[in-house]
């Protein structure tokens, strides 16, 4: 059953050094304050997944927070590149990064596979790609029925899975509705799941194609007003695009980029805005 904690308190519990974490959400509710809290605590050697590490994982792996990552595509969205991404694997720094790269598609059906219990996926896909010879947890099979050659990967399950939502109410049920991606997936395939959402209510108002989870699915439920921030949060707020743009000369420099960390994530602005969550 899904317990209600402040975000140190959460991350501090279910956060481990070396731990694989995935932390989801497509343009939108994408979980920022969850890794900048996961920076703040110092975690080392993570396994990062996810489908479109965007920002956050530009931080996460600036930070030095990053061993590996599991991708699809990467980028800063209407932007350019991550250059906290592209300096680790150029120039290690400030770790060398190792990448495990897959299709949008392989990587949504690996997080289907794990959220369902099932050893690896098949799908039609990577044909006319070169990333069947440059990532080894990607295999061609044979389907037994109709001979057809078919790509398999390997179910995705992290030891963390970390969301964004809107609402949860106070028995630890989730409620999700607008751009959702494999959120849902990603609690499902995971060990132990946080979930940040923007309010904690009395009670769940349905809503047409929400997705509710049931707080038996859920490890812990934060309260982070705003903790999806510069992504967008349906009934919210709207996506800041000017962060991202702001991002681009911090992320190219090491020494914006440090100082960037001290102001914004160790500084006591920050510290700052944890406590106000913790209210």
């Amino acid at each position: 059953m899904a317990r209600i904690l402040r975000l140190d308190e959460a991350v501090a519990e279910l956060v481990h050094d070396g731990d694989t974490v995935a932390l989801e959400g497509f343009t939108h509710l994408i979980p920022v304050a969850a890794g900048q809290e996961i920076i703040r605590q110092r975690r080392r050697d993570l396994t990062l997944i996810r489908m479109t590490p965007d920002i956050v994982y530009d931080q996460l792996i600036g930070a030095g927070c990053a061993r590996k990552l599991i991708f699809s595509w990467g980028g800063n969205p209407g932007v350019g590149s991550l250059h906290r991404f592209r300096d680790a694997i150029q120039n290690s720094w400030p770790v060398p990064l190792e990448i495990e790269e897959h299709s949008h598609a392989g990587m949504a059906n690996r997080y289907a596979a794990g959220a369902a219990g099932l050893p690896f996926a098949v799908l039609r896909g990577y044909a006319g790609t070169d990333l069947v010879a440059q990532t080894d947890t990607i295999k061609t099979i044979e389907c037994p029925f109709t001979g057809e050659r078919l790509a398999a990967v390997p179910a995705v399950n992290p030891d963390v899975g970390i969301i964004h939502a809107q609402q949860a109410d106070r028995a630890g049920n989730v409620q999700m509705w607008g751009i959702t991606g494999v959120q849902k997936e990603t609690v499902l395939a995971s060990a132990r799941s946080l979930v940040t959402v923007e309010e904690i209510v009395d009670e769940l108002t349905p809503r047409p194609g929400a997705v509710v989870l049931p707080n038996w699915v859920v490890t812990a439920v934060a309260e982070v007003p705003g903790g999806a921030h510069p992504s967008y949060a349906q009934g919210y707020y709207e996506r800041d695009n000017a962060y991202y743009q702001q991002w681009d000369p911090i992320g190219r420099d090491r020494e914006k980029f440090e100082n960037w960390l001290q102001t914004e994530v160790f500084g006591a602005g920050a510290q700052q805005d944890v406590e106000r969550s913790a209210r």
